[in-house]
């Protein structure tokens, strides 16, 4: 069976809302947007390629399908990620979208039917889509977090854990932390089963 990760770009406070351009989710008033260029390294670059690599499928959420079908199927084919990106198996979960645009996308009705895909692939990442993330962890469908830390706060926007998101879950590196130059950080985490709890350190 495959696994299902979530790539995500967020802030120390946990905002994930808007990294790569001012005008790319103002929703509520998010004032802050196109955050993540001034971090922007080769390393971090490499970083976010050797995940695109590993992908097998694509899954997105509505809005963030949008944004990817009307910018990379626009790119050359000098753009390896685009390269990438345009051959991979895309999916968006949406109720309203039944016939994609992007060659090579299946519309998905439910949350539910994305537990199927972890029979048919190998490496599945979700990318940005933080709605979307925050429905697969309440449903205990996300193996692997890749987290890329910021060295920022907001101190409002949309956040990945909002209200408590998810089930509760233990989580250990998947691979060693990496830092880039300019302050963001790699953090990749696998599930590692149920949290233990009750443990009193003082009594250790």
């Amino acid at each position: 069976m495959g696994i299902l990760s979530v790539d995500l770009f967020i802030t120390l406070d946990g905002v994930y809302q808007a990294p790569g351009g001012p005008d790319e989710d103002r929703e509520g008033g998010f004032e802050f947007g196109g955050w993540q260029g001034a971090y922007f390294d080769d390393e971090t670059g490499e970083a976010i390629g050797a995940g695109i690599n590993r992908m097998d499928a694509l899954l997105l959420g509505r809005k963030t399908y949008d944004i990817f079908a009307g910018f990379w199927p626009t790119r050359g084919d000098d753009d390896p990620i685009a390269v990438t990106f345009n051959a991979l198996p895309k999916f968006v979960v949406s109720r309203s979208l039944t016939e994609p645009a992007w060659e090579g996308t299946t519309a998905l009705s439910d949350v539910a039917d994305v537990a199927a895909l972890k029979d048919r692939f190998d490496d599945i990442h979700v990318i940005g889509s933080g709605n979307l993330a925050r429905s697969l962890l309440e449903a205990d469908l996300v193996d692997r977090l890749n987290l890329f830390l910021y060295p920022l706060t907001f101190g409002s926007g949309k956040r990945l854990f909002a209200d408590g998101t998810g089930v509760p879950a233990a989580f250990r590196f998947a691979q060693p932390p990496q830092a880039f130059p300019k302050g963001a950080v790699s953090l990749a985490y696998e599930r590692a089963g149920a949290p233990i709890t009750g443990v009193d350190i003082s009594q250790g």
